[in-house]
């Protein structure tokens, strides 16, 4: 997997998505600092989380990926982790009992800060200045001096990413994982939905099971998986001058890893085949996942699935669909058939935010609940009509009640976008609409497990 390479070997190829730094000294310094910093996270966490992987492809286990669509230095705080953290939590629980699988829960969090544009400029009333790439990299804020790419933040991003993972590793070993406290949750929700009637069934299925474990002994006092959760991190592969500083030699058994998150994935923008970022990811042993648009033709999706897993080694690579709602199953299984018969171990796992962005009346950017739903159902369709097994979802959404996406049971509207829109980037999911979601997707999980 990683002969000739090294992780600077990306600077050899053609980069896309990448800032230019004014003062290249400045940059070159940040670098030091940063490889000179402690692990964000540990190859023997990578490599659990690639077993567990290795269950999904073996139809065995099931992905929930959600979070930020990017991070944010201003609204960085402990509510906020929390709360995320807390709607994750939720959702994993309704999918578990749902499928009656394991879910391997992954957030976008502590490390998802730089986002890819689609033009290295913006223009406002006459002035052009350099895009915002999220706070990695720059400001939002549209001034000369907020817009230039400023490699010290990278600094910043580690010490919050640090922070946040220590808060989650709190959360998920401290007692806030409860099975008990979780279901209690989910039934405030159940109770406050509009489609309660719908919900309560699964819900009241749920706090039955717990009770006969409970009669039969199994609680969180003896049982630590019962008030304990596993939980990783994950973001996209983007700026390469931090990841190869990240990247570190484990020494138990000699291979690179990619220190600042367990999982990362290519985007859609730079899976070029000769690209930097592909050859960056190729080269470390973490589990990894590549975006696939619809625009992705299957010879080139078999080229890119072979650089990244030659080994064909199962977990190690998650193709990470995001079509948008109308054309799902038309681009998507062609593309699962030839992988299947190619015989190529991957996982397959549904994005169905990023390809159904659009602008509102109003002139915000949103997405609609509805076109959400529709392109996971879809992908669910496609899985049953090739045979193979559909891994897991992946959104973009926050614990917080923000109005972004519109639709839902709560029925967000245009007119509402305005009230809470706070993302720094892409509309987000808000904590209703997230669980909504999640308990839809538990009624395609359990028609599969019925068969």
């Amino acid at each position: 997997m990683t002969q000739n390479w090294t992780p600077q070997t990306w600077r050899d190829k053609p980069a896309q998505q990448l800032p230019t730094y004014p003062d290249q000294g400045a940059l070159a310094k940040t670098e030091r600092i940063i490889s000179g910093m402690p692990p964000l996270v540990f190859a023997g966490e990578a490599r659990q989380l690639k077993a567990q992987l290795a269950d999904v492809c073996a139809g065995k286990a099931f992905i929930l990926q959600g979070g930020d669509c990017a991070e944010s230095f201003s609204e960085f705080q402990t509510n906020k982790i929390r709360d995320t953290f807390r709607v994750l939590l939720q959702m994993a629980v309704v999918m578990t009992f749902g499928g009656s699988l394991p879910v391997i829960k992954m957030g976008r969090m502590a490390g998802q800060f730089a986002k890819p544009r689609s033009s290295d400029e913006e223009t406002m009333n006459g002035v052009t200045l350099p895009s915002y790439r999220g706070d990695i990299i720059n400001k939002m804020e549209f001034t000369e001096e907020g817009r230039m790419p400023d490699p010290m933040r990278m600094v910043r991003a580690y010490n919050q990413s640090a922070s946040t993972l220590n808060l989650l590793r709190a959360f998920a070993q401290g007692g806030y994982a409860d099975l008990n406290e979780v279901h209690r949750w989910n039934l405030d929700f159940v109770t406050d939905s509009p489609l309660s009637e719908r919900y309560e069934k699964l819900a009241n299925e749920i706090g039955g099971a717990l009770t006969f474990m409970k009669a039969c002994g199994i609680t969180g006092e003896n049982v630590p998986s019962m008030r304990e959760a596993d939980f990783y991190t994950c973001h996209e592969a983007l700026l390469l001058p931090y990841e190869e500083a990240m990247t570190r030699v484990d020494s138990t058994t000699g291979d690179w890893y990619d220190t600042s998150a367990h999982f990362l994935w290519i985007g859609a923008r730079t899976q070029q085949t000769d690209g930097a970022q592909i050859e960056f990811v190729r080269g470390i042993n973490n589990p990894i996942g590549m975006k696939v648009p619809p625009e992705l033709d299957a010879d080139t999706l078999m080229t890119l699935i072979d650089t990244l897993n030659p080994e064909n080694e199962p977990g190690r690579l998650s193709l990470i669909a995001r079509m948008g709602a109308g054309q799902v199953e038309e681009k998507l299984a062609p593309l699962v058939r030839r992988v299947k018969e190619e015989g190529r171990n991957v996982v397959w796992v549904c994005d169905p935010m990023h390809g159904n962005i659009e602008k509102s009346e109003s002139g915000f950017k949103t997405r609609r609940f509805d076109n959400i739903l529709a392109e996971v159902k879809g992908f669910f369709a496609v899985h049953r009509a090739e045979g193979t097994h559909p891994g897991g979802v992946h959104f973009e959404m926050t614990g917080q009640n923000v109005t972004e996406c519109v639709g839902g049971a709560h029925d967000v509207k245009d007119e509402d976008l305005s009230s809470r829109y706070h993302t720094a980037c892409d509309p987000r999911l808000n904590a209703n609409q997230a669980l909504e979601l999640a308990f839809l997707v538990a009624d395609e999980l359990k028609a599969i497990a019925s068969k």
